[in-house]
């Protein structure tokens, strides 16, 4: 069966066997996304609800490393949805993975809540739409708060995580103060934070954070993750995320 449409093409994710629809020119999955598919964690039986999915890259990645629990996806763009939805199928993973298409705004009336024991998100980064704006609704969407606000995000995640689930987000350090502040308006407590640097040099570009709903006020500092030893190199550790072999 031929699962891809025009415009589209086929990226093979190097774990699995599984592979991803992507369509250049709209919004593409990046660094971030992996990065917190692999910082996530899911145990057996476990429900894990993936906001914003986009394309569904989060959900199909830890399916591949925690095989055992249940997935779903949560897109409110139509499109994304539909390619989700076909990547899902094209693994053969439409029995473990259920995306939906809904606005997590609205999130009392498409899912219970308390049931769910994790919660992943890539949320939009930046507010509202200043700043340099992108050539398609997509990735505007996806980048910018203009569907969802990291209150939203956060409002929604905490509506269906039951007691001591788990929120893994990631995001960028600067909204750092508005993000503890927020979550623990909604009885997250952070846990466990790592940053993210290009270079060993040069300051985070990116924050993976995970908290507890309804846990105690202990944070632990992981270790940072570098990214890059030299343009073009990456680091040992990103090989491995990534599943490719350093030559």
């Amino acid at each position: 069966m031929n699962y891809q449409k025009e415009g589209e093409r086929i990226d093979d994710l190097g774990i699995a066997g599984y592979h991803i629809l992507q369509k250049p020119g709209a919004f593409c999955f990046g660094m971030d996304a992996v990065l917190l598919a692999d910082f996530a964690e899911a145990r057996k039986n476990e429900q894990v609800l993936d906001l914003c999915s986009g394309t569904g890259i989060i959900p199909i990645l830890m399916k591949a490393r925690y095989p055992e629990a249940v997935y779903t996806g949560l897109e409110i763009q139509e499109e994304m949805t539909d390619m989700a939805e076909r990547s899902v199928r094209m693994n053969g993973l439409e029995h473990s993975i259920r995306m939906i298409h809904g606005d997590l705004k609205e999130i009392r009336s498409l899912l219970p809540g308390n049931q769910m024991h994790v919660v992943t998100v890539n949320p939009p980064y930046i507010k509202g739409v200043s700043g340099l704006k992108n050539q398609t609704e997509a990735v505007t969407g996806a980048r910018h708060e203009v569907l969802c606000t990291l209150e939203d995000v956060l409002a929604a995640s905490a509506y269906v995580l039951r007691s001591s689930g788990r929120l893994y987000m990631v995001h960028r350090p600067r909204r750092l103060p508005e993000i503890l502040s927020a979550m623990q308006q909604y009885h997250l407590e952070p846990k466990r934070m790592r940053f993210v640097h290009p270079y060993i040099d040069k300051e985070p570009n990116l924050v993976l954070i995970e908290a507890v709903k309804g846990g105690g006020p202990q944070l632990t500092v992981l270790a940072p993750l570098i990214v890059y030893d030299a343009p073009g190199q990456y680091r040992d550790e990103i090989y491995r995320i990534y599943h490719i072999r350093k030559v």
